[in-house]
């Protein structure tokens, strides 16, 4: 009886993990203002340039800092002049800063 209880505990935590790791994986789309935290935003600490998107999110302004790769890709069309656009792809968040996994970069019209 205790090995079938432990047994249950141990896959109920597996399940827990596994659906965890898929929340953490969800793709989203952001709308809002993509641009460079040193040069346009002038963000404290920032002395080298950082594309992000700016969104708005219950009153506040949110930055969504673009990983390595779209940092790259997206930073030449909007270092010294922002631009509104879309971006989708995965989110984390560490030390209360938010990073964006871009999979797809679209600026309006």
């Amino acid at each position: 009886m205790k090995m079938a209880r432990t047994t249950l505990l141990g896959l109920a935590l597996v399940f827990a993990l596994v659906a965890a790791v898929q929340a953490a994986d969800k793709e989203v789309t952001v709308k809002g203002t993509i641009t460079c935290a040193k040069c346009d935003l002038k963000l404290d600490g920032y002395t080298k340039c950082a594309t992000l998107i700016q969104v708005e999110e219950d009153g506040k302004k949110v930055n969504y800092f673009f990983d390595a790769a779209g940092d790259k890709k997206e930073h030449k069309n909007v270092c010294q002049a922002s631009k509104k656009g879309t971006v989708t792809g995965t989110v984390a968040e560490k030390d209360g800063k938010k990073t964006i996994t871009v999979t797809k970069c679209v600026y309006d019209k």
